[in-house]
């Protein structure tokens, strides 16, 4: 009879833990932000998918003008520029990884504004001196503008914050990079 009267009277407590557990269990819980992955929207994705090819591409270039600018200074920006696109690769996959998305590459073989062309590589690579300078120039100059442009549109239509604090830091490096290729074809450099 006690073993019944304990049964009894413990049963009662133990569905009213388990229900308070369940409740508990199942309501919202705060969290410190929004998963990262979550944060990315479509514009992000985009973004980080076409700038890797763009800068893959320009690397293709800038890797050239060491061995074929005949100009010192343009020779000394390509290099600066080289360093600046494998920082950017890195942070970019590196971003591209946080948001969960695939490498899958969407853009590959697209020659669009701004893509350093594959034809443009070769024929850069069969050219050295004042003919070399002109082609790396002009496509480099390509490059960094249509990468301005898509670094704003990320900025303006990108979720993740931390995708729109790159586009910004890679816009305003950018608007560097192009100045000093100015610099560098005027002498200046």
């Amino acid at each position: 009879m006690q073993l019944r009267r304990y049964v009894l009277t413990r049963r009662p407590a133990c569905v009213l833990l388990l229900a308070a557990l369940l409740v508990t269990g199942c309501t919202a819980q705060p969290v410190a932000g929004t998963p990262r992955a979550a944060a990315f929207n479509a514009t992000d994705i985009a973004w980080i998918q076409l700038m890797i090819p763009m800068d893959e591409r320009a690397r293709l270039l800038t890797d050239l003008a060491p061995a074929r600018a005949g100009d010192p200074a343009l020779a000394r920006f390509a290099q600066r520029a080289a360093d600046r696109q494998e920082a950017e690769l890195t942070l970019l996959r590196r971003l591209l990884a946080r948001s969960a998305a695939p490498d899958t590459r969407p853009h590959e073989g697209h020659d669009m504004p701004g893509m350093v062309s594959a034809d443009t590589v070769r024929r850069a690579g069969a050219l050295s001196g004042e003919e070399f300078d002109r082609v790396f120039a002009a496509a480099l100059r390509a490059h960094l503008t249509q990468s301005l442009l898509l670094c704003a549109g990320e900025r303006a239509s990108g979720g993740a914050g931390e995708a729109r604090e790159l586009a910004g830091e890679l816009e305003k490096a950018g608007s560097e990079q192009l100045a000093l290729l100015d610099a560098a074809r005027s002498g200046k450099s």
